[in-house]
């Protein structure tokens, strides 16, 4: 037998005596191998029994022995017996040594495999453990995406901003122009589709009841159809997927047998179905903006002009009798010629009393239909100012007189025209601390800011001839967008600002990178106009990037004019388009973009 199968017999023999425990996990005696084992066999090998000594060799006689000879063999045979005995005992004694022996390395060697198991299973463990810890990272931070897209859907909204619920996706429904046609009467709809998920939706197709007795005509971007009373428009190609806070259109003329059949058109009730299934989602928005107060502005002790007088520029800021920071915030009319019912002075109490608002712009156009310098009644436009101005300053508040030039583009196109205007109001209200001058809206259609240089110095002059200390307003190119042009070649006049327009769905890192460099290079900006929807006024509303808007806002303490006073049915408008009151809304009577910028005012 070689030596090897020798320990493997020492080992069996062994392994009988002492058995591994019964309860050992065999995961746990399969890791007790390889590397950890010891380098010698665990087991120690019991030696062999030592032989005892041969008994003495009696020599055979064949005479009869005598009786002392019988003596001395019974002595003889006592004395192998007790050497007999003691070799046994001795024998069993080394055997049980060894034993011992064999059974305490057996012990030491289960310690040994139970040390090492728990230093394995110990290892083991704590892989596990930190497996088990970075899986349960990964899949808390999943929650945590999957949270943050649910905080997403409510906009962002903060624990302190109220909010209000409404659809995750809808369509506006607004009457274009209308007419009479042969013995019919045909509308022109425009219907907005706006997505205010944070997801993209793909399929959509409107409804919208109470077409009776109606024929469709010419239709755009959209699959028309009537399934009874009802118009569906299905979407088509190329615009049937709606980005995340996005919106999509279309339209479509109807005819009628006659007006009043038109009437019964249900435009509130319309639907949007997303692959044939009706989308009843809806989600959180707020009611305000969540921004981080940077300021403490003390209440007014009485009005705003009681308290804060005429102002003047230090600077970049706007500044009261005092010399310290002030800032307006309000609201601009629409168009004075489309909604003159709106000049009131209980409306704009009401903005004063309940939105917390300081200023009342007056947005006269000047190229448009109605415009001062179109079609427009002149006189009936400056009575407009003259009642908006008065109707403000009884209230204390302060007020713009907005040039509001837009499809005339350059301002320079009705310059004369705006020379006489402002030399008669400058004239008129030359004692009226409270009235500022903007002069030209949005210059756009590529109008450079050298043209509206030109253009503000000629107007500028002939008002400083009678209001010396006015604020006065400039635009700037592109729809009042950059004043980065303006900063590079600022007007040579004190008590000048410069208009900064945006819409926030539209407008957002790029221009307000603009208005930072701007004022970093010492231009005082004046955002005359804005909302919180996309540049056509319309579309839907981007509360996330408001909110930037309304933090830049707060950190250097810009005054503001927000889009429009109307119900005209488009998202800018801050009167529901249902709502006939011309002052004393409550807040179900405001749409969502008039709540949100009357608590976002109050605050």
């Amino acid at each position: 037998m070689n030596e090897e199968e020798k320990n493997e017999q020492n080992i069996q023999q062994n392994t009988e005596l002492n058995p591994s425990p019964s309860d050992a996990p065999a995961a746990e005696q399969n890791n007790n191998t390889g590397s950890n084992m010891p380098q010698e066999s665990q087991y120690q090998q019991v030696p062999p029994a030592p032989a005892g000594p041969q008994a003495p060799q009696v020599a055979y006689e064949p005479k009869r022995a005598g009786k002392g000879a019988y003596i001395a063999i019974a002595i003889l045979a006592a004395a192998v017996v007790f050497l007999l005995g003691v070799l046994i005992a001795w024998k069993m004694g080394g055997n049980d040594n060894d034993k011992s022996a064999s059974t305490e390395s057996s012990k030491t060697e289960e310690e040994k495999k139970t040390s090492t198991t728990a230093e394995v299973t110990e290892a083991s463990t704590d892989k596990d453990t930190e497996a088990t810890e970075k899986e349960t990272e990964k899949e808390t931070e999943k929650e945590t995406e999957k949270d943050t897209e649910k905080t997403t859907e409510k906009s962002e909204i903060s624990s302190d901003v109220p909010t209000v619920t409404r659809p995750a996706v809808y369509a506006t429904v607004s009457d274009g122009s209308s007419w009479q046609s042969g013995s019919g009467y045909v509308v022109q709809y425009n219907v907005d589709i706006h997505n205010m998920k944070t997801s993209s939706i793909k399929g959509w197709e409107v409804r919208i009841p109470g077409f009776e007795d109606a024929e469709t005509g010419d239709h755009w971007s959209a699959e028309i159809e009537m399934d009874g009373d009802v118009l569906v428009a299905t979407a088509v190609d190329y615009n049937t997927t709606i980005d995340a806070k996005g919106s999509t259109g279309f339209g479509v003329q109807v005819e009628f047998k006659d007006e009043a059949a038109s009437k019964k058109v249900r435009k509130d009730e319309a639907e949007v179905y997303i692959n044939g299934k009706k989308c009843d989602e809806t989600i959180e928005v707020p009611t305000a903006a969540n921004v981080e107060k940077k300021r403490v502005v003390e209440p007014d002790a009485g009005t705003a002009y009681e308290s804060h007088g005429a102002l003047s520029v230090d600077g970049t800021d706007l500044v009261d009798k005092n010399g310290k920071l002030y800032q307006l915030k309000g609201v601009s009319t629409h168009g004075l010629a489309w909604f003159p019912d709106y000049v009131n002075p209980e409306a704009f109490k009401t903005f004063r009393d309940d939105w917390g608002a300081n200023l009342i712009r007056l947005a006269m156009y000047t190229g448009e239909g109605g415009g001062y310098c179109t079609d427009g009644d002149k006189d009936a436009l400056k009575e407009l100012i003259d009642k908006g101005v008065e109707y403000a300053s009884e209230l204390g508040m302060y007020v713009i007189i907005d040039w509001h030039i837009l499809s005339d583009n350059n301002p320079k196109t009705n310059q004369d025209e705006a020379i006489l205007f402002f030399d008669e109001m400058s004239k008129k209200y030359a004692d009226y601390g409270n009235v500022l001058y903007e002069i030209c809206n949005e210059p756009n259609g590529g109008t450079k800011w050298s043209d509206i240089k030109e253009y503000a110095e000629a107007v500028i002059d002939v008002i400083r001839k009678n209001s010396p200390d006015s604020v006065i307003i400039v635009g700037t190119p592109t729809w009042s967008q950059d004043v980065d042009e303006a900063a590079k070649d600022p007007l040579e006049y004190s008590n000048i600002m410069y208009t900064l327009h945006f819409y926030a769905a539209t407008h957002k890192d790029n221009l307000r990178d603009k208005l930072k460099k701007a004022r970093e290079d010492g231009l005082a900006i004046f955002i005359s106009e804005f909302s919180i929807c996309d540049a056509s006024g319309n579309g839907g509303i981007d509360y996330s990037s408001a909110n930037e808007w309304f933090q830049l806002i707060e950190d250097f303490g810009l005054s503001y004019a927000a889009w429009n006073i109307s119900n005209k049915d488009e998202t800018s408008a801050l009167i529901r388009s249902d709502c006939t009151k011309t002052s004393g809304w409550n807040d179900d009577e405001l749409s969502e973009t008039g709540l949100w910028l009357k608590n976002t005012m109050k605050r």
